[in-house]
């Protein structure tokens, strides 16, 4: 994927203490919006901020429904949690999606939360889902962006015996729109997931906030592409960056750093409730002044 010469950005709209009328009028303001090129949901099932019994949607049907209410935004989950979904059901959900959208989909998956995280499991415990260890979550992640690709490309079954992962003659018909597939980006700031993204990758999302631990994790992904013999430069680097309305300048000077930092890629977090024509606001307060 080559890199493009100006930043794109985006926006993100965490499904969740929201209504979908919410979200979808923000997604068909932004569609009309060229300067935002790309929406996000999150990918939780329980909430994970505010009101723990809140409401929250599951995000790849919301990112179907959304994918038939917009025309040009590329769309996707930032980033899907690889321990919900079986990765050959993933890849036919994802599938689903790219065609509803006509080949917008931006592919985004992550190990999953992280079990450092005290709330983390609690998700997966009320829907009955295993929770394992991180050595697990990242080695099923590298497993899983093998098969979806495969599943994505390959003209004939196959079967697949992995350590995590056993498919026996795996197929996938239709194929994605988009050719060879759906860029996959994979989001995370651990050792070990750096690794499978410089492995998997076309795009690297973190969170950002701490601009000193985002440069040193960019700088680990390039010795771990050059050790594999891949061109560091061959991942567009993305960055979440979380907006607020009272104090755009902070914003901005985030997505300057970002900049500097050799960020191409923003994806900017808007808190709910979110304003009236909150599209327009962030093309002309954040985007502007930063191209």
């Amino acid at each position: 994927m080559s890199h493009p010469s100006l930043p794109s950005f985006g926006i993100a709209t965490a499904p969740s203490q929201v209504d979908y009328q919410d979200i979808l009028r923000v997604w068909r303001e932004a569609d009309t919006i060229p300067e935002i090129e790309h929406a996000w949901l999150f990918d939780h099932l329980r909430p994970i901020f505010g009101d723990p019994n809140g409401p929250i949607y599951e995000g790849w049907t919301l990112l179907a429904a959304l994918a038939g209410q917009t025309r040009r935004l590329r769309l996707g989950l930032l980033v899907t949690s690889n321990r919900i979904r079986p990765p050959a059901l993933l890849a036919k959900i994802a599938t689903t999606v790219d065609v509803v959208s006509g080949g917008r989909l931006d592919f985004g998956i992550g190990a999953g939360s992280r079990p450092s995280l005290p709330t983390a499991s609690r998700e997966y415990e009320m829907y009955g889902l295993p929770f394992h260890d991180a050595a697990n979550a990242v080695g099923s992640l590298a497993e899983a962006c093998t098969v979806i690709r495969r599943l994505w490309t390959e003209t004939e079954p196959f079967d697949f015996n992995g350590t995590y992962v056993q498919l026996t003659g795996a197929f996938g018909n239709p194929k994605p729109v988009q050719r060879p597939h759906p860029p996959i980006l994979i989001g995370g700031r651990a050792t070990a997931t750096l690794r499978v993204v410089a492995e998997h990758a076309d795009l690297w999302n973190i969170p950002g906030g701490d601009i000193e631990d985002v440069i040193s994790r960019s700088a680990l992904l390039d010795r771990y592409c050059t050790e594999i013999g891949r061109d560091p430069a061959s991942i567009i680097r993305s960055i979440h960056l979380s907006v607020s309305y009272d104090r755009p300048g902070t914003t901005r000077d985030a997505i300057r750093e970002a900049i500097d930092a050799g960020f191409q890629h923003f994806v900017l977090g808007l808190p709910s409730p979110y304003p009236a024509t909150v599209a327009r606001w962030v093309a002309d307060e954040l985007i502007a002044p930063s191209v």
